[in-house]
């Protein structure tokens, strides 16, 4: 008897809800944690005065460490158990949130982030696992329904949660907001989760040559991509991480084809229906991840809203991804994965096309519309691809193209939040530029402005009593420049969201290619 079934006859026909509760608390911890911080971004960076290519490290950090740790849920609950593996993630997900609460400096704040991300990727794949086990195969879509609107509802709450906490306390608050619930999960999990039956070798060992190549890959990659327009893209430094990236990418793939046990197994990717499916779940994990990330950083950089209020933005896309998602579940099942992957593309790529059209007058709940009608999108499509992407596969293979098509999208969201970062940045840049180029006399509206400025100036704003001397006053054209830079900065995130846009566009074509028949 395993540990499970043994608690399942301690606990009754109800230990599978009674379960499923613990796993759930555990996974509503981590998936509020993802998009809560995001609202709390421009605090932080007024906090230790940072950039947008620095404070995007407190969600790109976070999600890298979440696409790293995920692959290590079987080795965690082979080495030590439901009980013992699950207490260990929450434990560190609880030490990532008091020190990211008391982070003195920039360098703090991220290092809790990234702890909360380790922890992440593991609660969140051991709580599928449970659920497998707990449940009969006829009722796990029912068990993974009821899951599965936990889960999507703590993501859409969060950032409303994380935004009155900014506005009424501080943004230190966050980090603290999802530990009572902490505690409480820890508490369940201790009470209901089984520990190891008795003391064996784990099953699948611990590919620690393959974390360390992936860990590397990833911090060199992420850190050049950050780093390269304040360093310079040919700078010695940038061209060295990129090399590292490369070189580690290389030992990855090299080291994962000749293990027995690998962290992932890449050779999944050589079916074509599959690698397919885990393009299209890239595309969807940058999309997701970069709009979350952007949306409540525009809002309030362009158009001035307060934390609370542009988590309440978010609040509807939320609440109308949690109803589309069961209903989603039932669509897959009955027609072919391609046709709502397709259909969820095109309206997640609208609804961000929609986005590409806002500035400072766009009305909250026009914004909020654009947003939810991506959310329709993306909940339609979701479960299609998952059941897309195995459907290429012979059942042998199920588990690791599991693993690999959830690897996938995690790293897209990694990814795309740090590129839409640079992208921004750079676009913010190229517009000033080309903004500033505008105010020459010759320009009949710059030559206008500057005029009535300085008449302004010259009488009122000269601190000695005396008019200033005839010409351009310079705090006139520093004027024009405080005025041109937040219009650089809304052309940059209009940029933003059209580039995700054209991604969802070119994802149909290899949405195209998912397979159509069941592999046997």
């Amino acid at each position: 008897m395993s540990p499970i079934e043994a608690y399942a006859a301690r606990f009754g026909r109800g230990y599978k809800w009674l379960s499923t509760i613990t796993v759930m608390l555990g996974t509503i911890v981590t998936s509020a944690a993802t998009t809560m911080v995001n609202v709390a971004l421009p605090d932080i960076m007024g906090a230790f005065g940072l950039g947008e290519d620095q404070v995007q490290w407190l969600s790109t950090g976070f999600l890298a460490a979440m696409t790293a740790t995920m692959l290590l849920t079987a080795w965690a609950l082979g080495r030590f158990g439901y009980r013992l593996a699950f207490l260990g993630a929450l434990a560190l997900f609880m030490v990532g949130s008091i020190a990211g609460a008391a982070a003195s400096s920039s360098d703090a704040v991220i290092l809790a982030r990234v702890l909360q991300g380790m922890a992440s990727g593991l609660i969140q794949p051991m709580a599928m696992v449970v659920l497998s086990q707990v449940f009969p195969r006829e009722q796990r879509g029912r068990a993974m329904g009821i899951f599965g609107i936990g889960v999507v509802l703590s993501p859409a709450l969060g950032p409303t949660l994380g935004g009155f906490l900014v506005d009424q306390y501080s943004w230190r608050y966050v980090f603290l907001a999802m530990v009572p619930l902490c505690v409480l999960a820890m508490a369940a999990v201790a009470v209901f989760l089984p520990g190891r039956g008795r003391v064996e070798k784990a099953p699948y060992p611990f590919d620690g040559f393959g974390f360390v190549f992936l860990s590397i890959f990833l911090l060199c990659l992420l850190s050049a991509l950050s780093n390269g327009q304040r360093q310079g893209w040919n700078s010695d430094l940038i061209l060295a991480l990129f090399a590292g990236a490369i070189a580690a990418a290389a030992a990855f793939m090299a080291w994962e084809l000749t293990h027995q046990t690998p962290l992932l197994n890449l050779r999944v990717f050589a079916n074509g229906g599959f690698a397919a499916s885990c393009f299209v779940s890239f595309v969807l994990g940058v999309g997701i991840f970069g709009s979350t990330y952007i949306v409540p950083m525009f809002v309030q950089l362009v158009q001035g809203y307060t934390a609370t209020r542009s988590g309440l933005l978010l609040m509807p896309a939320g609440l109308m991804l949690a109803v589309v998602f069961p209903i989603a579940g039932q669509v897959s099942d009955r027609m072919p994965p391609w046709l709502p992957v397709m259909i969820g593309l095109a309206l997640f790529g609208y609804s961000n096309w929609l986005c590409g059209d806002a500035n400072v007058d766009t009305p909250f709940w026009t914004f909020a519309a654009w947003i939810a009608f991506g959310r329709i999108g993306s909940g339609l499509m979701t479960p299609a691809l998952n059941a897309g992407a195995l459907r290429a596969l012979p059942a042998e293979l199920l588990a690791q193209g599991s693993g690999a098509v959830n690897f996938v999208r995690q790293l897209g969201g990694a990814l795309g939040v740090n590129l839409i970062s640079v992208l921004i940045e750079r676009r913010t840049a190229f517009h000033g530029d080309a903004l500033a180029q505008a105010m020459t006399p010759a320009t009949q509206a710059a030559a206008t402005t500057v005029q009535q400025l300085g008449l302004i100036l010259a009488h009122w704003g000269n601190p000695f009593g005396n008019r200033l001397p005839s010409g351009t006053p310079p705090a006139a054209v520093a004027y024009m420049e405080t005025m041109l830079v937040p219009q650089a900065r809304l052309f940059a995130y209009q940029d933003g969201f059209m580039i995700v846009a054209v991604m969802f566009v070119f994802a149909l074509v290899p949405a195209l290619m998912m397979p159509r028949r069941r592999q046997a």
